[in-house]
């Protein structure tokens, strides 16, 4: 394309639909796009960006239980609709893509009823309830997997498999070597910022414990938990003989990964799109909550080509982890082998991809 268009993203929430927006923020504005992001009140998100892009922000809300609740979601989503309404009338995009999740809706919506075209885009492996809403008056639908769960037969005929962009300080990652396995072994663990994190921090250090003390002396943890149980998991390993490295948030995830020899997590669309880009073995606790058992379905693809483990959370014990662990430090090839596997599955590309179905979608036939 020669042109400068203006291009709308809409994508607020979790980092699961966050990164892969300014991943793609980026690709269209190295391609001369205007960019214009529209989220939540969690729009600073985006300040990775600089002042590339205007983050403007429109009102959004999900269904929580009781009545009360759900009328205040309710005039919510309303106010975030009309008001996303006057932002399309404002700067006229040439096209909307929306990344899933609640916070997308407002403006999706808005732009499909004053009659701008629409792109989603959906990482998981089953689409969301979001998307699900949307995806009949969308031009297309952007997947991040083959055989996306839950896209109706009428859209099919809509679907281009992009993959999950990830940000571009992940895809460096791809170029660098997996760390040697002779020294200090590397187990890096995130759970989220929900009270279900607390199966990470309960189990991961007994874990360490059980394991043989020469093994032991050579783990280094980094471990990012919840506000207010940085201390008592830093005590934790601390019982188990280990150092660690234990923070509510890293803001260097790319610099921890590069070192990281096994990474112990959720697997959000996102996380399994990283680890598989930087080519990073992981084992996998699903997240318990999701009714259609997305995280499970979003790491299969990794698992089957020997990438990663998926282990349920009522199987993930402390005798269980510690047993995996130790079979991967006694056998480093084994550990090598799953780093390729999991970078076999990478799409280093998903950026391009996606940013090339927009401009395909603007220009047909161009």
């Amino acid at each position: 394309m020669t042109t400068s268009e203006t291009v709308i993203l809409a994508a607020g929430g979790t980092g699961g639909h966050l990164y892969p927006a300014e991943a793609l923020a980026q690709e269209l504005l190295d391609r001369g796009h205007k960019v214009i992001i529209v989220t939540d009140k969690r729009g600073a998100a985006f300040q990775n960006l600089g002042d590339k892009v205007e983050v403007l922000t429109v009102p959004a809300a999900t269904f929580k239980a009781g009545i009360a609740n759900k009328i205040k979601a309710v005039i919510e989503i309303l106010s975030g609709i009309v008001q996303a309404a006057k932002l399309l009338r404002k700067y006229k995009p040439a096209i909307v893509v929306g990344f899933g999740g609640y916070p997308s809706f407002p403006t999706v919506f808005a732009a499909q009823w004053t009659g701008f075209r629409t792109i989603i885009h959906e990482q998981n492996a089953v689409l969301g309830k979001a998307n699900l809403h949307l995806a009949g008056k969308a031009v297309a639908i952007a997947a991040s997997l083959q055989d996306t769960r839950g896209i109706k037969d009428a859209n099919q005929s809509k679907v281009t498999v992009t993959g999950n962009p990830v940000r571009p300080a992940i895809r460096a990652l791809r170029e660098i070597p997996y760390p040697p396995l002779d020294g200090t072994f590397e187990i890096f663990i995130t759970g989220g910022s929900t009270a279900l994190t607390r199966v990470f921090n309960d189990t991961v250090p007994v874990a360490i414990m059980l394991l043989p003390e020469n093994l032991r002396q050579r783990v280094h943890i980094v471990h990012q938990c919840r506000a207010g149980e940085t201390a008592m998991t830093a005590a934790s390993y601390g019982k188990a003989g280990v150092t660690s490295e234990i923070k509510e948030f890293f803001d260097d995830m790319p610099a921890r990964l590069a070192v990281c020899h096994l990474f112990i997590g959720r697997s959000g669309a996102s996380t399994v799109a990283e680890l598989s880009v930087a080519g990073r073995p992981a084992i996998f606790v699903p997240y318990p909550g999701h009714t259609d058992q997305q995280q499970t379905h979003n790491a299969e693809p990794l698992e089957q080509k020997g990438g990663c483990l998926i282990i349920q959370e009522e199987d993930f014990t402390s005798q269980t982890l510690s047993g995996e662990i130790e079979k991967f430090m006694k056998d480093p090839a084994l550990l090598q082998k799953a780093a390729e596997a999991a970078k076999s599955c990478g799409q280093p590309d998903a950026a391009r991809n996606l940013a090339d179905l927009v401009e395909r979608t603007l220009h047909p036939g161009g």
